[in-house]
């Protein structure tokens, strides 16, 4: 099990540090999209387009990574509060009842949308957009399969705490008894 989750973990925490270069991009991209906007009152569709994957990018490919470290979004009102073991049925219980399913629906409709896009070579409405909009679509289908990965890491480590405290309990138990 520990091996399991060291890859699942490792795929999230290499992707994660490679796509966390994609916000740079972003910021770069912007600032020449804004200096040719304001200074020589000039855009390019694609550069505006480009901003939007880049965004998505940075966004879907690292939202494993950010489950993994613990930087998504909860409502921590009675989570922190919990001991060890509560706060490991409550991830076990939501990995798998919440998140595993959402990740799970919401990476197989991407897929299909990314599917239909590639099969009629999809590109930008925008005359000077970008040739392959189905890129787009395919990074959120990886977002989502990355999210999943994420979601199997973080069931598994969930397992293995409530194993592990109630081995405790039981060492413990025993302990009292005699």
């Amino acid at each position: 099990m520990d091996n399991a989750i060291k890859v699942l973990e490792s795929i999230n925490e290499y992707a994660g540090r490679i796509f966390s270069w994609s916000c740079s991009l972003l910021v770069w991209l912007m600032c020449i999209d804004v200096i040719l906007r304001y200074c020589f009152n000039f855009t390019l569709i694609w550069i505006i387009e480009l901003e939007t994957y880049f965004f998505a990018m940075s966004f879907l490919m690292a939202s494993g990574y950010a489950f993994k470290h613990d930087k998504h979004v909860r409502v921590d009102l009675f989570y922190t509060t919990y001991s060890r073991k509560k706060k490991a049925w409550t991830n076990f219980l939501g990995g798998i009842f919440l998140l595993l399913p959402w990740s799970l629906i919401s990476s197989y409709v991407c897929f299909c949308y990314f599917l239909k896009s590639f099969k009629i070579g999809e590109s930008s409405p925008q005359p000077g957009g970008l040739p392959a909009i189905y890129i787009l679509k395919f990074i959120l289908f990886l977002g989502f399969l990355l999210l999943v990965l994420q979601a199997f890491a973080s069931i598994l480590k969930a397992f293995k705490i409530i194993k592990e405290e109630q081995n405790k309990e039981a060492i413990h138990s025993k302990a009292e008894l005699q």
